[in-house]
């Protein structure tokens, strides 16, 4: 088993589903995307720069998030209390699909 499916499956179930719909979208969007494990959570190089995101007891977050531009407005009701790069999608609530593909489509794009 690899590292990451060996991460999600440390989660209960329904955060396990949102764990691999985030990881999926990283498939999507760059199939040859290099998958490991970093800072002990999932890690994606996407362009020259890497993307991780780790689940917690009330959220999943998702770094480093800054200098996206115009997607900073949509970004804003995320954004971690006191930080300037970190993300928070509540499990309360559904995860932005849109943003999330937006994010790693710009983070791609940065060199």
């Amino acid at each position: 088993m690899n590292p990451v499916d060996e991460y999600i499956k440390a989660f209960p179930a329904t955060v396990q589903e949102r764990l691999i719909t985030i990881r999926q979208l990283f498939f999507q969007l760059s199939p040859n995307v290099e998958e490991s494990i970093r800072y002990k959570m999932p890690a994606y190089k996407v362009g020259k720069h890497h993307l991780y995101f780790a689940a917690y007891k009330k959220h999943i977050g998702m770094y480093p998030v800054y200098g996206l531009g115009e997607l900073e407005k949509e970004i804003k009701s995320y954004r971690a209390k006191n930080t300037k790069d970190s993300i928070h999608f509540l499990h309360s609530e559904a995860l932005p699909i849109q943003l999330i593909k937006s994010i790693i489509i710009e983070k791609s794009k940065q060199n």
